[in-house]
């Protein structure tokens, strides 16, 4: 249903991610722990059991972490990782948004590390952005749901904001026991709950004529939402991970499927002690989950900021050839033996497609289930093409939700050799997580 505050149902929700929601309105250094001798950052991961306060006034809900320290680097290191797994299960890193690291992706260039098992590789960050690294690849019906860590690689040239704040929004299914239920199983009777950054409300303070950095990631399971800044003036300046030409979010509000993310440009212009609603629309219902508030100091310059320029690119291409591209008809949804769980991949299955270094590949993706359906796709970012196959959406993507029936078209350069997965999903907290291949040789 739709809210009186959020005047947003589910379609439109959906549509957001088919670029509606997206269209334009057009008009600081690293952490990581000490380097190793060869001067790459190093990077020590261990999944553990954590928990979380998902219920006001009452015991905190058990839940697997990645644990270490904060994942801020700068575009161009090479990360040495160790990763322990101290968890009970196989457990696997998944670096979400990273481009051509084919020796670090999960199950075509790492396997499953086994309960109690170490694992070390090396992670080259090409390019600048806002990321996620997870280990709930495995998870679909595991003893605890796992949440995501998110990574932030900066950028080499100075980006004019005075803050940089995460906002990792994640969903939750509580028994009445407070237990979390993993996803991938029937949620039966729990309860739905959200988090920002682990918390169940946040609260952000902000001075007049400051410029703030938002790195919104939609760390939910099976859940498209919606972010809505009531008031705000929301710009866009990059989609997962990828910079765009900056635009204004229509009504404040941006559209994140699972792991999908929007870095925004937020300029503080209301007067001392203006509140501004973080409001969360899950496509049944809109919620405060924080609060923006201008605090009474003296403002932080004298005047706002001009208009900020486009984020310095990575890299990726202006045009792509869509004439002599490998063209790719890709069903997700509906009975099909082709997809698999994670845990039940083969790395001698057949390929969904292969493609030749330096060409760009088109892909039909058609969604054959009954309800939306997510489809991420690993190792490349893509371009949404508009209907007549003329054309592109103004930003890169690795995400995209797409409503049943519905055929979404999309592009990429196949720019890295190597062997990358495929995932979909249905946006259901019941839906099974599945994955294919492809392999760009």
């Amino acid at each position: 249903m739709a809210s009186p505050e959020f005047p947003l149902d589910r379609r439109e929700l959906m549509a957001g991610l088919g670029a509606a929601a997206l269209v334009p309105i057009w008009p600081v250094a690293g952490r990581a722990q000490q380097g190793n001798p060869q001067g790459r950052p190093s990077l020590a991961l261990q999944a553990k059991p954590d928990s979380l306060a998902l219920r006001s006034g009452s015991a905190v809900t058990p839940i697997w972490s990645l644990q270490g320290p904060e994942l801020t680097f700068k575009r161009g290191d090479t990360l040495a990782i160790d990763f322990g797994n101290g968890l009970p299960v196989p457990a696997i890193l998944n670096w979400r948004g990273i481009d051509g690291a084919s020796a670090t992706e999960p199950l075509t260039g790492r396997p499953q590390l086994a309960a109690g098992g170490k694992d070390a590789a090396q992670l080259l960050l090409r390019h600048a952005g806002t990321f996620l690294c997870e280990s709930g690849l495995l998870g679909d019906g595991q003893a605890q749901p796992s949440r995501p860590r998110p990574l932030i690689v900066r950028e080499t040239e100075p980006v004019a904001v005075d803050r940089d704040e995460v906002l990792l929004i994640e969903d939750w299914r509580v028994r009445l026991d407070g237990t979390a239920m993993a996803p991938g199983t029937d949620p039966g009777d729990t309860v739905p709950v959200h988090t920002i950054n682990g918390r169940t409300s946040l609260d952000l303070s902000v001075r007049i004529n400051e410029r703030i950095r938002l790195r919104i990631i939609c760390g939910c399971q099976r859940s498209v939402i919606a972010l809505k800044l009531e008031g705000l003036e929301v710009r866009v300046m990059a989609v997962d991970g990828q910079p765009s030409e900056p635009f204004q979010a229509r009504n404040g509000a941006v559209v994140l499927a699972p792991g999908g993310r929007i870095d925004a440009f937020i300029d503080v212009t209301a007067v001392a002690s203006t509140e501004t609603p973080i409001l969360l629309h899950d496509g049944k219902e809109a919620r405060p989950i924080g609060k923006i508030r201008v605090a009474s100091e003296p403002p932080i310059r004298t005047a706002p900021l001009p208009p900020a320029p486009p984020l310095p690119s990575n890299g990726l291409p202006e045009r792509l050839d869509l004439k002599n591209a490998t063209r790719v008809d890709l069903p997700l949804g509906g009975p099909s033996g082709d997809w698999v769980a994670p845990a039940k991949f083969i790395a001698t299955a057949p390929p969904a497609f292969r493609t030749k270094a330096g060409r760009v590949a088109v892909l039909a993706l058609t969604n054959r289930a009954a309800i939306a359906t997510v489809f991420h796709l690993h190792g490349h970012h893509f371009r949404l093409l508009d209907r007549l196959d003329d054309g592109w959406k103004p930003f890169w993507l690795d995400t995209l939700a797409i409503e049943p029936g519905q055929t979404q078209r999309i592009a990429f350069l196949a720019e890295h050799a190597g062997r990358y997965l495929i995932e979909s999903v249905a946006t259901d907290w019941a839906a099974p997580r599945l994955v294919r291949w492809y392999v760009v040789e």
